[in-house]
């Protein structure tokens, strides 16, 4: 399942990044998030805030707790990191 959703993904964002190029903000993180990475995300997460690491090629956002705040892996409905498929 997770190769699949990688595979999924990659696909996904290759062609998502024919149409347009996400800009990013002064952290990195997107401004806009591509539709497929936005239907593989669990509920539950900071989807305003995310970036691509590119030291694991997988996606974090930034959990904002009561006491810091930190970027965490995004992950799927089943708990598997969200992450692009290197080429």
């Amino acid at each position: 399942m997770k190769r699949k959703t990688t595979i999924l993904l990659a696909g996904s964002l290759a062609l998502a990044g024919c149409a347009t190029t996400p800009g990013l903000d002064a952290d990195g993180a997107f401004t806009e998030l591509p539709e497929p990475l936005l239907a593989l995300a669990a509920p539950n997460q900071n989807l305003n805030k995310v970036r691509l690491d590119q030291t694991d090629n997988c996606f974090w956002y930034l959990h904002d707790g009561p006491v810091e705040r930190t970027w965490l892996p995004l992950r799927t409905v089943n708990g598997n990191p969200i992450c692009q498929a290197s080429s």
